[in-house]
């Protein structure tokens, strides 16, 4: 018999400080199936099998499926967990414009930066004997702002426990979607106002007031310089305009907007759109080195309601925040 088959699934599996799949993993290593009819899957989908449990397709279970032992119902929240981060992933722009993810596991947290000034960028020459030019790299003064974001979940286990998994899955998938456009929206905050160490975003304005015309966007690109304009993030109105200009329908651009809906723009900056950014504005950054997203663990489901089917109301959360790496790297632009 396999290992999976034999592991005692409990509540102390989500305490271990690490997340449910990673702890699981270390019971029931995945290298331990390659070459075999399993391998492809994790910790957690060897267990959905062992318990022959579908959360997909036509021919998904209902939601009582997981709790036919007290072993598969501890299997519950991570099911809740996955399927509200596929919702996040399917809705999420922010690795478009993040350089890095930091995950911590408290709640204080103090990033650094570096503020070169023009002279300091530039790699002079060094002759013997002198002094190399340095760099420096400090923490900043405040705290990374974290935030906690999420849904409850409310719904009695009877009302729940006949309903196919593949449907309670797309409910799931919306608390995601929810908390993505929140993430995205914090994100927008922290570029355009800064993360509390006085670096809000520089400001530039169009040439004609109300107009956005191709020179506005060219100007605004070549102003990046040492940096790249590699992602613009751009009101519904503005994002209209953009695309209604004609050096956007060229045959590149527009073949590819086509095909595929992935807007760039002649100048190979992709093109995001979000109403989180104001009406008549547009930010641009160079999404290698802008803007650093933090995480105290990833989604949080308050598991032991999910086992004890106390379904009632359990709260699902993400705390997050975001902080600027570079803050040359982002400037936004109003008409």
């Amino acid at each position: 018999m396999a290992r999976f088959e034999n592991i005692k699934l409990e509540k102390g599996l989500y305490t271990t400080g690490k997340s449910f799949t990673k702890a699981l993993e270390e019971l029931d290593p995945s290298e331990e199936y390659i070459g075999t009819e399993l391998e492809g899957l994790d910790a957690f989908q060897r267990q959905l099998k062992r318990f022959d449990i579908k959360v997909s397709g036509r021919g998904s279970d209902t939601v009582e499926k997981f709790f036919k032992t007290s072993d598969s119902a501890a299997l519950f929240p991570e099911y809740v967990s996955r399927s509200v981060y596929r919702g996040i992933e399917e809705n999420d722009i922010l690795p478009k414009i993040v350089a890095t993810v930091t995950d911590i596991k408290g709640m204080d947290y103090r990033t650094i930066a570096s503020v070169p000034s023009e002279d300091d960028k530039e790699l002079k020459i060094v002759a013997e004997g002198e002094a190399i030019p340095e760099t420096a790299v400090k923490t900043q003064e405040n705290l990374v702002t974290l935030k906690k974001r999420g849904r409850m979940l409310v719904a009695s286990y009877e009302a729940l426990r006949f309903q196919r998994l593949d449907l309670f899955s797309v409910t799931l998938r919306q608390i995601g979607a929810y908390i993505a456009k929140m993430q995205l929206k914090d994100a927008i905050d922290v570029l355009v106002n800064g993360d509390g160490n006085e670096n809000p975003i520089t400001e530039s304005k169009t040439a004609a007031d109300g107009v956005l015309d191709y020179t506005d966007l060219v100007n605004f690109w070549n102003g990046f310089d040492p940096y790249s304009l590699t992602t613009i993030i751009a009101s519904p109105d503005l994002t209209a305009k953009i695309l209604s200009m004609s050096q956007f329908k060229d045959a590149s651009a527009g073949l590819d907007f086509h095909a595929t809906g992935k807007l760039v723009t002649p100048f190979g900056a992709e093109l995001l759109k979000s109403a989180s950014v104001g009406a008549g504005k547009l930010i641009g950054l160079d999404r290698t080195c802008a803007l650093e997203q933090v995480q105290a663990g990833g989604v949080l489901t308050e598991f032991d309601k999910l086992i004890d089917r106390q379904l009632e109301r359990a709260a699902i959360t993400t705390i997050s925040g975001f902080a600027k790496i570079f803050t040359p790297a982002s400037k936004s632009l109003s008409v």
